[in-house]
């Protein structure tokens, strides 16, 4: 082989070379690209998802955003500012007993269970009248949301009717379903229809099922949740009279039987 051919060859190699590092320089700059691409969508999508969750968890619950609906729809049967004056009893009766309770609260309850019964005889043969004060402190310590539904419920019940609400209440409060107060099942329309089930008022009622299933008294529920919280009240159940707390003989806690009761109750009526 001649000089010249050799220089020509070695000439060739090397632009064969230079050619192939160009297109290989491209091919990784190409790769680079994509990747800095893909990066950048990549952090795009957990900045977004971030920013979702943030902004998820910033935004008022169905709750909180209810607590503040100033369009309220109260049940019938109800009275005062927003309807949160619920007022249980015959015209004659002179003198009105107050009960503040919250649909999850173990000792209401008992109370229930125990009292309530004699409370509703009374309320029926005129002796005094029963002002509910409901609240919902329970959801707020556990995270929950069954005092507020039901609550709303009992809103429902008492848009039937005074007495089909007595009767819905008893029926919440009663050992066949009022959960212990860890389990929030009241959080569950289905559950609170079927303990509506055992109340013959409500019992296959398509407006009270609409209503609860609606959330209709939501704001309401949420309304009167704050007139308990303006009471100055701090536990439930409390029972009072002309501005007097009832309580058990000797004691600071609420009277938990049918004596207990009776007790408190026959010289407040006397007052």
């Amino acid at each position: 082989m001649s000089a010249r051919n050799s220089q020509a060859n070695k000439a060739a190699a090397r632009e064969r070379l230079r050619i192939e590092r160009e297109r290989q320089a491209k091919k990784d700059k190409a790769r680079r690209q994509v990747i800095v691409g893909v990066s950048a969508v990549a952090v795009l999508a957990v900045a977004g998802g971030i920013g979702y969750a943030v902004v998820q968890a910033n935004k008022p619950s169905h709750w909180e955003a209810m607590a503040k609906e100033s369009n309220v729809t109260a049940p019938k049967n109800t009275e005062g500012t927003n309807g949160t004056t619920v007022v249980i009893g015959k015209p004659i009766a002179k003198k009105t007993l107050e009960l503040y309770e919250d649909s999850r609260c173990p000792v209401c309850a008992t109370f229930e269970q125990q009292v309530g019964a004699t409370v509703e005889k009374d309320v029926e043969a005129g002796k005094y009248k029963i002002k509910y004060i409901g609240a919902t402190f329970i959801d707020n310590a556990t995270q929950g949301e069954g005092s507020k539904n039901a609550l709303s419920a009992l809103g429902a019940a008492l848009d039937v009717s005074p007495e089909a609400f007595m009767k819905y209440k008893a029926a919440l409060y009663s050992p066949q379903f009022h959960p212990e107060e860890s389990q929030d099942k009241f959080a569950k329309d289905s559950y609170l229809l079927e303990v509506a089930n055992s109340v013959p008022a409500l019992k296959g009622n398509a407006a009270f099922k609409k209503n609860v299933e609606n959330g209709t008294f939501d704001a309401w529920a949420m309304k009167m949740s704050a007139a308990f919280d303006a009471s100055g009240v701090t536990g439930t159940p409390t029972l009072k009279m002309d501005g007097k707390t009832l309580t058990a003989k000797g004691t600071d806690s609420p009277p938990m039987s049918v004596e207990e009761f009776n007790a408190a109750i026959t010289p407040a009526l006397k007052g």
